[in-house]
């Protein structure tokens, strides 16, 4: 009975408003009498708002648009089946996540040599933020401002403890 619309909007929303309205039942709670139940509705408050910025950087991590492909994870490992390409890459086994120049796509690099092509847009590929997110060292604030920037960051990620370091050698002029 509800509009296919409508039923879209609420579906790519419902972490952030289930986040704002277990916030706004905290807030509500707050009237509670007793230092305790007080304290209580804060922390309910505080749950909420997390919960919220949680799913607003989810939604920002989701691209509009249909690209081909789908994308699964499954027990620490990422496929991609896609039209053309595809493959596995073990997330123990992921060293370096890359941002195409264009933006369009993920790349993602293995300890041998594997790498992995995925589309920005590719069905199932919000599965990807939960990946991301416990990569160590990697910021969700930065990956979601590359994916933002009218010409994204090519490197955005690199495992230090097994990616094989760069070495610059420096020609030096007399």
């Amino acid at each position: 009975m509800i509009r296919p619309e409508l039923r879209a909007f609420l579906s790519r929303w419902s972490e952030v408003l289930t986040g704002l309205a277990i916030a706004a039942f905290g807030l509500f709670s707050l009237q509670a009498t007793g230092v305790f139940f007080q304290g209580l509705a804060g922390l309910v408050v505080l749950a909420g708002l997390a919960l919220a910025l949680i799913g607003w950087r989810r939604l920002r991590f989701q691209r509009s648009g249909e690209a081909p492909g789908v994308v699964q994870v499954v027990e620490g490992q990422i496929s991609y089946f896609g039209p053309d390409r595809g493959g596995f890459l073990g997330l123990d086994d992921l060293i370096e996540l890359h941002l195409t120049r264009s933006g369009q796509s993920w790349l993602l690099v293995g300890s041998n040599d594997t790498a992995l092509e995925i589309p920005v847009a590719a069905r199932g590929a919000e599965a990807l933020f939960d990946v991301f997110a416990a990569l160590p060292g990697l910021s969700m604030q930065t990956l979601l401002a590359a994916l933002d920037a009218p010409r994204p960051r090519h490197l955005l990620w690199r495992d230090p403890e097994r990616a094989p370091e760069l070495r610059i050698t420096r020609h030096h002029t007399p």
